[in-house]
C-alpha cells in the first residue's frame, strides 16, 4: 500500500496541508496492480497480463479510478497490431468504469469524491487502476448499471456523434440512412439512435446476429451470409446496392455509416443518394484503400473519416452526448445488449472473441 512520503506525494509537492491532503486521498492505491500490456504488437497473444505493473501516479486535476469494468473495442486490437501505432509499452484499452479511489486537490474542487461511480474513455483502463483527468470522467446515474455505463464510452458515444453530427446535417428527419453491422457493437447503438433522430434506416447484418438486429427497430433488414471466423459478414452474398436502391425508390441513402472498411467501400458509396455522405469510422475487414476523390462526382457526394475524439474535444461537448444517452437509456428508450463478460486474466480470449465476429453486443472485462 501506499506509504506517506512515497512517490505518489512525492511527485506532487512536499510539506503543508496540501501535500497531506493528497496523501490522504492516495493512501488505498498500492503501489503496482494487474494489467494487460502490450510490449510487442502482434495478434492477441501480444496481450500480456501482469501482476506488478507499476501504478499510475495522481495527477493534478484528475483522479485514480478503481476499475470494475474495461470495454473491449476494435480499436483496441489497432492499436495491439500497430495498426495504429503506440509508443511501447502500453497498458490496453480506452473505455472503462468504476469507482474514485484518488483525488486530486483540483479534482476535489469539482465535487469528485472518492467513491464516485464513474466511467471514462482514456488510455490504459486494461487495469486496475487508470488516472484519469477531472475533464473526462462521466458520472454514472442512479439506475445505470456499471456495465452499461462502461458500454456507453465509446461504442455509445461513438454512435452518438456518428448519427447527430458527422452526417453534417446532410440528412433530414425521414430520410434514409444505411448502416453496415447492426448486429454487432457500435451499430447496435447507432441503428437506435438514428431511429430516434427520426432518420428511415436500412440496417446490414449476418444471419446468425439477425436475432438481435431484428429487434432495434430497423426499417428494412437486409441479412448476409457469415464469414467464418471473421468479424464481419460476406457482403458479396447479397446485392446490397440493388436492394436499397430498391428500398428507396432508386434514391439511395443521404447517409451511410460503416465500420467495415475494405469490403464495404464500393457498396457505401453505390448506395448514396445525390449530395450524401459516406461515414467510414472503422477497418473490420481491412483499412479502407485509397481512392480517387472523381469516383464521388457521380452524385456529387461526400466522404468523411471521422474519430471520437474531433466529436468531444471539450467537457461540454463530451457531457452533452454522454447524458443524452443515459437519458435515453433510463427512459427504456435504449437498449445495451452485454453480449459477453471475460475475467481480465482472459485478457487475449476476449480480443480473440470480438476479432472472431462472435459478438452480439458489447464485450467487456470484469477487473477484480
Amino acid at each position: 500500500m501506499l506509504a506517506v512520503g512515497s512517490r505518489r506525494a512525492a511527485n506532487v509537492v512536499s510539506g503543508g496541508a496540501f501535500a497531506s491532503l493528497r496523501i490522504r486521498r492516495s493512501s488505498s492505491v498500492p503501489e503496482t496492480m494487474k494489467a494487460a500490456v502490450v510490449r510487442e504488437v502482434g495478434d492477441a497473444h501480444a496481450l500480456k497480463v501482469e501482476n506488478d505493473f507499476p501504478t499510475p501516479d495522481l495527477k493534478a486535476g484528475g483522479v485514480i479510478v478503481k476499475n470494475q469494468y474495461a470495454g473491449i473495442n476494435f480499436i483496441d486490437t489497432y492499436h495491439r497490431k500497430g495498426l495504429y501505432p503506440r509508443d511501447l509499452p502500453f497498458v490496453g484499452g480506452q473505455e472503462g468504469g468504476g469507482t474514485v479511489a484518488a483525488v486530486s486537490d483540483e479534482a476535489a474542487e469539482k465535487g469528485i469524491k472518492v467513491g464516485d461511480s464513474v466511467a471514462y474513455s482514456v488510455f490504459g483502463s486494461y487495469a486496475q487502476y487508470t488516472a484519469v483527468p477531472a475533464a473526462k470522467l462521466l458520472p454514472v446515474p442512479d439506475g445505470v448499471g456499471l456495465d452499461v455505463a462502461t458500454s456507453c464510452v465509446v461504442q455509445g458515444l461513438t454512435a452518438h456523434y456518428l448519427t447527430s453530427s458527422a452526417h453534417a446535417d446532410l440528412i433530414k428527419e425521414g430520410e434514409w440512412c444505411l448502416i453496415h453491422g447492426v448486429g454487432g457493437g457500435t451499430c447496435q447503438w447507432a441503428a437506435q439512435m438514428a431511429k430516434l433522430r427520426g432518420f428511415k434506416v436500412i440496417g446490414t447484418c449476418s444471419k446468425g446476429k439477425s436475432d438481435i438486429a431484428s429487434g432495434l427497430g430497423c426499417d428494412e433488414l437486409i441479412v448476409l451470409d457469415e464469414v467464418p471466423g471473421a468479424s464481419y459478414e460476406d457482403y458479396e452474398s447479397v446485392d446490397i446496392v440493388s436492394r436499397v436502391m430498391e428500398v428507396t425508390d432508386g434514391q439511395g441513402c443521404k447517409a451511410v455509416i460503416d465500420g467495415i472498411g475494405k469490403s464495404t467501400m464500393d457498396i457505401s458509396i453505390g448506395s448514396l443518394a445525390r449530395r450524401g455522405i459516406f461515414i467510414s469510422f472503422g477497418n473490420a475487414s481491412g483499412a479502407v484503400p485509397a481512392f480517387p476523390v472523381l469516383r464521388l462526382i457521380g452524385k456529387s457526394a461526400y466522404v468523411t473519416r471521422p474519430k471520437l475524439l474531433d466529436y468531444s474535444v471539450d467537457r461540454a461537448e463530451l457531457v452533452s452526448r454522454a447524458d443524452e444517452i443515459f437519458g435515453w437509456l433510463k427512459d427504456g428508450k435504449l437498449n445495451v445488449s452485454v453480449d459477453r463478460t471475460f475475467p481480465l486474466d482472459e485478457a487475449a480470449e476476449g480480443h480473440l472473441y470480438l476479432e472472431a465476429g462472435k459478438s452480439k453486443g458489447k464485450v467487456l472485462y470484469k477487473i477484480d
